[in-house]
């Protein structure tokens, strides 16, 4: 067997004796590499390079003292031996070169003794560096033990670990590679600037676990500790060209285990090939042993920190989290300074009759199903609480009012309870009474706000209503504002929306030139609802988009029928939705609304508010273009009443102008609106763009826009809005 090879860095002036010197240590048969050095530079530059196992330096030389060398060697490289050879030392300097940190010496006149001399010094050296890392890796369990006791989270336990590891330790890397339940891992801590390379082998494992090679796979294998002190040699690496291509090294791989499952793999580099010994093995073996004992605690601790806040069954946050977020969202509301939140507790009723007749086990899974629906429906579970047996809490955030709650609740009610709960070969049905307070005006803290909805609660439960809020003036309105929505709903579905037509005059003629088509509605006791309460309702619920298509068909079957008649059938102006105009369908929505009546437009024409067109310009330039080139003409609703530049209204592919009915009415009294009125008439005369004014219900108002120039209008003074058989008669 070969004797390892020692390297020698000789501090001599004398080529001669330096030959001497090596000449006795191979001699002895020792393998050497050897390095002289006669300057203090040259000197340094070997200790950093070279890194020699042992020094050996001549005391007295003309350039470069050997107190110096010395002194320079026990700062750079503290534990490599370092013996004098020299032909003058006497006993007195002797002694003082022991006493700064020399090895041993040996006279030129004897280099017979130096090979035992340099062995001797080898093993000292090599015992106190042995001794020396067990130090460090005891002061390093001290310190980890300690940092341990502190940390409240794996995350702190991985970098607490790596950071001691390099910083008490010794180790040149540390890292931590968690392994989740699926026993995919991941790096969770590191010391690496730059951890790509690892990270290629953790996926090695994450895509076969079962035959990847690496020394990571055979330790999450085996769940044992495997150790390679000789990376660049270790067959069982097959990467490892690639993982020493900086050097060679020492690799240690610690799996953790709690609990029987392996969490975790400690995985340590040493600087030099053959740092890992049994005795550090040990150490190192009481670490890990640690490192599993504080994360046992740290999901005690998890556990305990759950249990306190969620609700075991369902996984919802129970009362004291819910209250916490509760909080944090009115502490929110409030530096935003007009948000309004609501609050629904939410009962169940009959709940007792399903455990009751189908037993525990079956109610347990109703309430996780129901839980499951209820966090879908928020969106975000820290909107949801489980509060009780069968008592859940959810938060309605930023709201426009009561109105919407309620409609937010009836959409809700369908989709939880409209479809039953199976569970296994059981089918519960539920229903729920729901208690609602609002902030700010129910209560200015999560407190107040959980007492007026438990109070809300009491008294849906005690009036067999659904849902009851806080306030009573706002129960009836809301009430009201719910059963309209109902029977608006259920009008649109069964096409008992229908439409009137109101004419748009010539001026100059007196004749009629378009119409525009209004919507119509009888309320449940056959009386009309007023366009003004009902057409909004349309837009919040969206039922708006299938009143819009409605009123396509309507319009362009209208304008067939008084074609047919041969009475000179005027356009049908129909008013679009901010809702359709904003879908990507639009244009095709309108298309087939018409039933593919191309030709020009099937007599169909758009009225466009400003507001719409200001929100997405460019878009709405496309799709109003795309229409035009159907023959569809365009006309801008209440001009005047919201803002358009005119960089933009140059662009818009527009045919008319509608000017505002609050101008038009008090146009012969007030100078102002007349002077406005004018402005607009001859702005859109600028623009070529014809113009109409609304409202118009007296014949002064009617003779002052002819004299303004104004090309058409309409209003009660010619007439009201007809149904399209009116509209024959008329024509």
């Amino acid at each position: 067997m070969s004797r390892p090879l020692v390297r020698v860095l000789i501090t001599e002036d004398s080529a001669v004796d330096a030959g001497l010197e090596l000449r006795e240590l191979k001699r002895a048969g020792l393998a050497v590499q050897e390095r002289v050095a006669d300057s203090e530079r040259s000197f340094i530059a070997a200790l950093r390079e070279f890194a020699p196992d042992v020094i050996l330096s001549d005391f007295s030389m003309p350039g470069f003292d050997g107190m110096a060398a010395l002194a320079l060697a026990r700062e750079h490289a503290p534990e490599t031996p370092f013996i004098f050879v020299s032909g003058t030392i006497g006993e007195e300097y002797a002694i003082r070169a022991l006493r700064n940190g020399a090895t041993d010496y040996v006279l030129k006149s004897n280099l017979v003794r130096l090979p035992a001399a340099v062995e001797r010094a080898m093993a000292d050296s090599a015992q106190r560096r042995r001794l020396a890392r067990l130090s460090r890796i005891r002061d390093l369990l001290g310190t980890l033990s300690s940092e341990l006791m502190r940390a409240r989270d794996r995350d702190l336990v991985y970098d607490a670990f790596c950071r001691t590891a390099v910083s008490r330790g010794g180790f040149v890397v540390a890292r931590v590679v968690e392994i989740d339940a699926a026993g995919r891992g991941h790096v969770a801590a590191t010391t690496e600037a730059d951890a790509t390379l690892f990270t290629s082998i953790v996926d090695d494992y994450n895509r076969d676990p079962a035959t990847a090679a690496s020394l990571l796979a055979v330790a999450l294998r085996s769940g044992d500790t495997v150790v390679s002190n000789d990376l660049a040699a270790d067959r069982r690496v097959p990467n490892r060209e690639a993982l020493t291509r900086e050097g060679n090294y020492a690799l240690a791989l610690m799996p953790i285990a709690v609990e029987g499952r392996t969490v975790a793999v400690a995985v340590l580099r040493a600087r030099e090939p053959g740092f890992f010994d049994q005795e550090e093995l040990v150490l190192l073996a009481e670490m890990v042993s640690n490192m599993a004992f504080a994360l046992e605690l740290v999901a005690k601790q998890d556990q305990i920190a759950y249990l306190a806040l969620y609700d075991v069954l369902t996984g919802l946050p129970n009362r004291t989290l819910f209250h916490e977020r509760l909080t944090h969202s009115i502490d929110a509301a409030r530096r935003a300074g007009n948000e309004t939140l609501a609050l629904a507790l939410i009962d169940l009723e009959r709940f007792k009759a399903i455990n009751d007749t189908l037993g525990r086990q079956v109610g347990d899974e109703v309430l996780k199903a129901v839980a499951q629906r209820l966090r879908e429906a928020a969106g975000d579970v820290n909107r949801v609480a489980r509060l009780g047996s069968n008592l859940y809490g959810l938060v309605f955030h930023d709201v426009r009012g009561a109105e919407e709650v309620g409609r937010r609740l009836e959409a809700a009610a369908a989709r939880f309870f409209g479809e039953p709960f199976r569970v296994g070969a059981h089918e519960a049905r539920l229903a729920a009474k729901v208690g609602i307070a609002l902030y700010p005006g129910d209560g200015a803290d999560a407190d107040a706000l959980v007492r007026n909805a438990e109070a809300a609660l009491k008294r849906a439960k005690e009036t067999g209503e659904r849902y009851v809020f806080y306030a009573p003036t706002i129960n009836a309105r809301v009430a009201e504002q719910v059963e309209l929505e109902h029977l608006l709903r259920k009008a649109v579905e069964n096409g008992e929306i229908f439409f009137h037509f109101q004419p748009k005059f010539d001026l100059v003629t007196r004749r009629v030139s378009g119409v525009e088509a209004l919507a119509r509605w009888n309320g449940a006791d056959g009386k009309p609802v007023s366009p003004a309460k009902f057409v909004p309702v349309l837009e919040e619920t969206g039922l708006i988009l299938e009143a819009s298509r409605q009123a396509f068909r309507a319009a362009a079957a209208a304008h067939r029928r008084w074609r047919a008649g041969g009475k000179g059938a005027p356009r049908v102006a129909v008013n679009v939705s901010a809702l359709l105009l904003r879908r990507r369908s639009f244009v095709e929505d309108v298309c087939e609304a018409l039933g593919g009546s191309a030709e020009d437009g099937g007599g169909v024409d758009l009225e466009i508010t400003e507001s719409l067109l200001m929100s997405d310009v460019d878009e709405s330039i496309r799709k109003l273009r795309a229409l035009r080139a159907m023959g569809m003409r365009v006309a801008l609703d209440d001009f005047g009443t919201g803002y358009s530049s005119l960089a933009y209204l140059s662009r818009l592919p527009l045919d008319a102008l509608k000017i505002d009915r609050a101008f038009v009415k008090g146009m012969t009294e007030s100078p102002d609106d007349t002077s406005i009125v004018a402005t607009i008439i001859t702005l859109a005369q600028a623009l070529k763009l014809k113009v109409v004014a609304e409202g118009v219900e007296t014949e002064p108002q009617a003779q002052l826009l002819r004299l303004l120039r104004c090309d058409e209008a309409q209003g009660f003074l010619f007439s009201r809005p007809l149904a399209a058989e009116g509209v024959e008669a008329l024509l």
